[in-house]
């Protein structure tokens, strides 16, 4: 399965300049660079797994969205071709929800 850099629009504006702006082992804080609203991804399970994860090229680099596996706590999680979003480490299938929003 052919994955790309795990996308996430502004939950305020829309926008797709948002920046992760921590580090995994402290939160998931993003910030919107248009409206300066602050917000933390997490996932769920959807329920399945899927075979054959290939990540993307390139990785993300430090600053880019990002969200933790609920099943396995990687931070390895990308979006398939469909847009479903998939953990590249243990294979789940996840649904991201964005939480803690605080409007900038």
């Amino acid at each position: 399965m052919k994955t790309h850099k795990l996308e996430i629009a502004c939950p305020v504006c829309g926008s797709a300049e948002v920046f992760y702006s921590c580090t995994p082992n402290c939160c998931f804080n993003h910030v919107c660079g248009d409206c300066g609203t602050t917000f933390e991804p997490a996932t769920t399970l959807k329920g399945g797994t899927a075979g054959g994860i290939i990540p993307p090229d390139p990785l993300p680099d430090a600053t880019d969205p990002t969200a933790e596996c609920v099943k396995c706590n990687s931070t390895a999680v990308y979006m398939a071709e469909d847009g479903s979003v998939v953990c590249g480490q243990c294979g789940a299938l996840l649904v991201l929800e964005i939480t803690e929003v605080a409007p900038g």
